[in-house]
């Protein structure tokens, strides 16, 4: 017997839970929702969330939040997606607000970095937790397993854009759609209207540009607030694969053609992001911070707002993408062509989680790479095996262990890994 949809209290206090916990990227990330909203809650089914994962990977932008905002959605209409949506960043963003300040002022230090150390290294272990229950949900054919392999090299290897291998992952499953069995329809719901999704999208995107228009009407097209706010405006529209398609993009406008900060500073945002709750392109938020404190005539308000704008045009455009275009989702659920479309794309989301895992547990678990070169021109980045972190990897495999096998508090685990981090400082200084 499904449970009675929360009331908006409930869902205001578990996406709140939720947005505390949110560590891993958008892997750990789904995976929570997953295990919160099926597993614990029962409030929406495995279909209906696998349904809208589905749809959000054809989104620009942070794919977890623009999850969380459906969900919300499907719960309690746009009351419910504007508060599953915006608690889901609500507490990263705040706290990533005060470390970058603390970052601006004092700088890294050993305690903040140790503390790092061990969570970068859970979030490792997030991942591999968020592979595993993907896996069992997406890989149930070797036609599937054969999508995710070509999705995980084609990104690997050829570096192939991400919406070719969406757009080849929807293509094979399309054709597998031809030759599927009809299976029994839910009730024909009323088909969404056209207008009335235009007249939505129009109204949200009017919200979103409408603090960048301030800017650009009070400040001029050169202010800082004016340029953040256009920059990452015109990045929610292309990030199609999430933050990792678009942080060489941010680097080389952010870091190369407005000077806002340095590449090594770059690297600590992304550090401070990945190793805290929320979507991982709270980066955003740290370019922003960094552009308005080390703009002329800056200071911590000038910073505040920089970082507020960057954060709004960042997450606002979900608000446009759900509430206009859920409702079309919703009809084509019933839809086989869609539905076999959606699953392939899905079975394709294991290879792309799969990559990132990979790629950012070379850089968690070594202490060094190497490019190398494969036949037909293709390079690849291997680690050095010999600077492999036996405690990293011990943190990663221990957390991937609790959460996996035992189902282990989320915090609790996090807290023992960032515990294992401080241990290392005290029993060896200057590591």
């Amino acid at each position: 017997m499904t449970p009675p949809p929360p009331s908006l209290g409930e869902l205001t206090a578990t996406s709140f839970r939720i947005g505390c916990l949110g560590f891993g990227g958008p892997a750990g990330q789904i995976a929570l929702m997953h295990r919160i909203f099926v597993d614990e809650k029962k409030w929406l089914g495995e279909a209906e969330y696998l349904h809208a994962l589905n749809y959000c990977m054809l989104l620009p932008g942070p794919e977890a939040q623009q999850l969380a905002t459906y969900a919300g959605w499907r719960l309690h209409g746009v009351r419910g997606g504007v508060i599953a949506g915006g608690l889901f960043v609500l507490p990263g963003a705040l706290i990533v607000f005060g470390l970058t300040w603390l970052y601006a002022t004092l700088g890294t230090t050993p305690l903040v970095a140790a503390l790092f150390y061990g969570v970068k290294a859970a979030v490792i272990g997030f991942i591999l937790e968020a592979l595993w229950k993907v896996g069992k949900r997406a890989l149930n054919s070797a036609s599937d397993v054969a999508i995710a392999l070509l999705a995980f090299f084609g990104l690997l290897l050829f570096a192939l854009p991400f919406p070719l291998v969406i757009a080849a992952a929807a293509s094979i499953g399309l054709a597998r759609s031809f030759g599927a069995p009809l299976t029994s329809a839910e009730p024909k719901a009323a088909s969404p209207k056209a207008g009335r999704a235009f007249a939505t999208a129009f109204g949200w995107a009017a919200i979103w540009a409408a603090p960048v228009l301030a800017a650009l009407a009070l400040l001029g097209p050169d202010h800082v607030l004016t340029r953040v706010g256009l920059l990452f405006s015109k990045l929610a529209l292309v990030t199609f694969g999430g933050a990792y398609t678009v942080l060489a993009y941010l680097q080389q406008q952010a870091v190369e053609a407005e000077g806002w900060l340095t590449a090594p500073q770059m690297i600590d945002g992304l550090g401070l992001a990945e190793t805290t709750p929320g979507p991982l392109v709270l980066v955003n938020q740290f370019v922003g911070f960094m552009a308005g404190w080390q703009a002329e005539g800056g200071g911590l308000a000038l910073a505040a707002l920089a970082a507020l704008m960057a954060s709004w045009c960042t997450f606002a455009p979900s608000f446009v993408w759900i509430f206009a275009g859920a409702p079309f989702a919703e009809s084509l659920r019933r839809n086989r062509f869609a539905a076999g479309i959606l699953k392939a794309i899905t079975a394709a989301v294991f290879g792309i989680i799969a990559k990132i895992a990979l790629v950012f547990g070379i850089a968690v678990l070594f202490r060094a790479s190497f490019e190398t070169a494969l036949p037909a021109g293709i390079t690849v980045d291997l680690p050095d095996l010999s600077t492999l972190d036996p405690l990293a990897l011990m943190i990663a495999a221990g957390a991937a262990i609790a959460l996996i096998r035992f189902k282990a508090n989320i915090l609790l685990v996090i807290l023992a890994c960032a515990l294992a981090g401080l241990v290392r400082l005290a029993l060896t200084p200057g590591a």
